[in-house]
């Protein structure tokens, strides 16, 4: 189904350096608003690396400069003059594993980004945590704990403190980078169910490694193979007939 509204996100001949090292190569992709996208591709593709550019966390790496633009809501997101605080509280990031703070609460670590920005009266704040919780499905599982250590939680519950806790910024977009990689079967199928809850109200980009889980979670795919996107589009298309013979390859088993 063609998409009538205007991208969330998109790239314009996006290239992502270390260095002299091209990572990414010339990417122009478009994401669609409320739905769910993911990044595959074998290990050390450029996957990650491409997410990160889309929140300017790619600049923060030695050596890591970009050619080419990210656009959100057809603008610049690397042009001169962006606040790139707010763009981080725009355009939010959960990591492969999961980084509660430690010295923090569970109610603490989900207030943490609403510092950021302007003071907020403490039953707001309240407010905004339980929503958070409750948007991440944890509320129900830590409302009697919320004043003790985050370290308690399982690793699973963890991360989803960790969505919950970017979610609480209210961004538009939300990218995860393989957010459950290092989590158990029951752990990851929360997650994937989770995925399905957020878009309504947000725009997901995922890298994962798991073709299941593309397939099941995502809208549309895009595979990557040394830095080049060789294929974008709905990801049943993408799984049962792909256009490129390297789709095909790698989808299948054949490599990867």
């Amino acid at each position: 189904m063609a998409e009538t509204s205007p991208p969330r996100l998109a790239t314009d001949k996006l290239t992502a350096m270390y260095g002299k090292f091209s990572a990414v190569k010339g990417v122009t992709v478009a994401f669609a608003s409320n739905r769910v996208h993911a990044l595959i591709g074998p290990s050390g593709c450029g996957k990650s690396t491409f997410l990160r550019t889309l929140n300017r966390m790619h600049e923060v790496t030695p050596g890591g400069w970009i050619a080419g633009k990210v656009l959100l809501d057809g603008e610049d997101i690397y042009a001169s003059g962006v606040n790139v605080v707010g763009l981080r509280r725009r355009i939010g990031m959960v990591f492969q594993k999961p980084t509660p703070f430690p010295t923090m609460s569970i109610r603490e670590n989900v207030a943490a980004g609403l510092k950021v920005g302007p003071r907020l009266p403490k039953p707001e704040i309240e407010e905004i945590v339980e929503q958070a919780l409750r948007q991440a499905a944890l509320w129900d599982e830590v409302k009697d704990r919320l004043h003790t250590s985050a370290l308690g939680l399982s690793g699973g519950q963890q991360q989803r403190l960790c969505i919950a806790r970017t979610i609480a910024a209210r961004p538009e977009v939300i990218l995860l980078d393989e957010p459950t990689s290092a989590l158990d079967p029951m752990a990851t199928q929360k997650i994937e169910e989770l995925l399905l809850e957020l878009k309504r109200d947000f725009t997901i980009v995922i890298v994962t490694h798991n073709l299941q889980q593309a397939a099941r979670s995502s809208d549309s795919t895009t595979f990557f193979y040394l830095g080049e996107m060789i294929e974008h589009g709905p990801t049943s298309q993408i799984f049962t007939s792909p256009k490129d013979p390297q789709t095909e390859a790698y989808i299948t088993g054949r490599f990867g």
